[in-house]
C-alpha cells in the first residue's frame, strides 16, 4: 500500500461519489458481502495517466480492466470473451457469485509499445475512454434511433487499437443495474450518473498480507487517508437502479 497521508477524511455517500468522478477522481466501490464480496479501485478512463496505472498496479494490486457500456460494444462489435472460445474450457462457465462473465478481449493502443507499462496502459485506457466518448455523443445525436443510424465498425476500433493486448476489456449488461449487479456495471451507472464518458477502469483492491480480497473495513481506512470516496453497491442500485 501507499504511504499514508497525515489527515485522513471519510468521504461517503452516492453524492460525493459522482462529483469526484465527475471531477476524474478514483472511487472505492464495494459490489456486496453475497456476491463477489470485492471492492474495486474505480477511475473514468478517459482522464487516466500513468500515475493512475501505478496506483492500481502498487495499491489495488488486481486486474486492470477496461469496462464499456453495451451501446459501444455494440458499436465497435466487441463480443463477450466465452463466445469467441473454441475450446472445452470455455464450455461450461460456472460462476459463484453470477451468471456469466463480463470480460470481451484484451487490447493494446497502436502507439504503445509492449503495452504493459504504465505509460502503455495509460494511453490505451484513456483513448479508449476518449473513443467511447465520441460513439456516445454519436448516439445523442442520433436520438432514438441511434442503433441504426450508427452502424457497426469494427475497422474503426482496429485503426486504434490491436487484439490481443494487456489492456481486458469489459461489456456491461444492457440495463446496467437493472440486469447485473457486478463492479462492470456499477461502474457504468456511476460514469452516466457523472455525466462522462460510459468506459471506466476497475482494479480488485487485495490484501499484501493474506493474498485475499481487500476487506470493506481496510478499504475504507484506505480511501480515508487518501481522501477518496467510498460507496457501498447497494447504495448506488438504490439511487441510480
Amino acid at each position: 500500500m501507499s504511504q499514508s497521508s497525515k489527515h485522513a477524511r471519510a468521504i461517503r455517500g452516492v453524492d460525493a461519489t459522482i462529483s469526484a468522478f465527475a471531477a476524474g477522481g478514483p472511487v472505492l466501490i464495494h459490489d456486496a458481502t453475497d456476491r463477489e464480496g470485492e471492492v474495486d479501485l474505480v477511475y473514468p478512463a478517459a482522464p487516466v495517466v500513468p500515475a493512475d496505472v501505478a496506483r492500481m498496479r502498487n495499491d489495488a494490486g488486481g486486474l486492470v480492466c477496461v469496462a464499456l457500456s453495451d451501446a459501444i460494444c455494440e458499436a465497435w462489435a466487441l463480443p463477450f470473451k466465452q463466445e469467441l472460445l473454441d475450446h472445452p474450457a470455455g464450455a461450461d462457465h460456472e460462476l459463484g457469485y453470477d451468471e456469466r462473465s463480463s470480460f470481451s478481449i484484451t487490447v493494446n493502443h497502436r502507439d504503445t509499445f509492449t503495452g504493459i507499462t504504465d505509460e502503455d496502459r495509460a494511453l490505451t485506457i484513456s483513448e479508449l475512454g476518449a473513443a467511447a466518448g465520441r460513439i456516445a455523443r454519436e448516439h445523442v445525436v442520433a436520438g432514438d434511433g441511434a442503433s441504426e443510424a450508427i452502424a457497426t465498425d469494427a475497422e474503426r476500433f482496429a485503426e486504434q487499437f490491436r487484439a490481443p493486448g494487456h489492456v481486458h476489456l469489459l461489456r456491461g449488461a444492457p440495463d446496467l443495474l437493472d440486469d447485473r449487479a457486478g463492479h462492470t456495471e456499477l461502474g457504468l451507472a456511476l460514469a452516466e450518473a457523472a455525466d462522462v464518458e460510459p468506459a471506466v477502469v476497475v482494479c480488485e483492491m487485495l490484501d499484501d498480507e493474506t493474498g485475499g480480497a481487500l476487506t470493506p473495513t481496510a478499504a475504507r481506512a484506505y480511501a480515508d487517508r487518501h481522501g477518496f470516496p467510498y460507496v457501498e453497491g447497494s447504495e448506488l442500485i438504490a439511487r441510480l437502479g
